[in-house]
């Protein structure tokens, strides 16, 4: 893994769309299609708006993904994951497809289909964040497993990551964050040819302290990346340390 260090928050989110920009243009020189799965969260604002205004990206030839979705939360509601990413990149840029999770009234079976779609072919490359708990996606600590069967669950979100719900202000009170969601799982994230993690602030700094130099465990879900070939992590200097 890769690790770059910036000096604050907007050097990493443009450092971090420069490099996935290229990554996007050398996918498609090299194939008819990219299949690109995106993070959802705040800390992802600054890459997207990069990655939004970079030049010479056929997105007509994209297939989007995203990590994870709630459970239980209006289709409508504002903080779902899939309304984030519509507005801060998928309706700016136009992908030529995009799959989105629904759980509906069935997540198990919204899961099962997400995970249909992801085995048509590998995902070329992901866009992740760490928690501050050290999660990939929503595999928390508890539900976290480097060697899941599955590609696509429903798991139960831990205090910690609700908490961050609240402090990130997608939620204003912890009562209102939902105790489910569907994400995708360790080994189908990093299962994609090519990572790009940006990680900001200074909250993620134990975490990205544990990532990088801890043990490989799923007490820190994030300690995974280490183990992937073309990882590039972009930190500014509160996180990193």
């Amino acid at each position: 893994m890769r690790v770059s260090v910036h000096a604050d928050r907007t050097a990493t989110g443009a450092a971090a769309a420069l490099a996935a920009a290229e990554a996007l243009r050398e996918i498609l020189a090299e194939r008819d299609e990219a299949r690109v799965a995106f993070a959802a969260a705040p800390s992802q604002r600054e890459m997207l708006a990069g990655l939004r205004a970079a030049p010479g990206i056929d997105w007509s030839r994209v297939v989007a993904f995203h990590l994870d979705e709630y459970v239980d939360l209006p289709p409508d509601a504002p903080q779902r994951f899939a309304a984030f990413l519509r507005e801060e990149i998928w309706g700016g840029v136009g992908p030529g497809a995009v799959h989105e999770i629904v759980p509906g009234a069935d997540p198990d079976a919204a899961a099962e289909r997400y995970a249909a779609l992801l085995a048509e072919a590998p995902l070329d490359l992901a866009f992740l964040g760490i928690g501050d708990n050290g999660h990939l996606a929503f595999n928390d600590p508890p539900v976290a497993d480097f060697a899941d069967p599955l590609a696509v669950k429903v798991v139960e979100l831990d205090g910690p990551c609700r908490r961050q719900q609240v402090s990130d202000g997608c939620f204003a009170t912890l009562d209102e964050v939902p105790r489910r969601a569907v994400t995708l799982t360790v080994p189908a994230l990093l299962a994609a040819r090519r990572l790009v993690v940006t990680v900001p602030g200074a909250r993620k700094k134990a975490a990205l302290q544990a990532a990088l130099h801890g043990p490989l465990t799923t007490a820190c879900p994030a300690s995974a990346l280490r183990t992937h070939p073309r990882c590039t992590l972009f930190a500014d200097q509160e996180a990193h340390g």
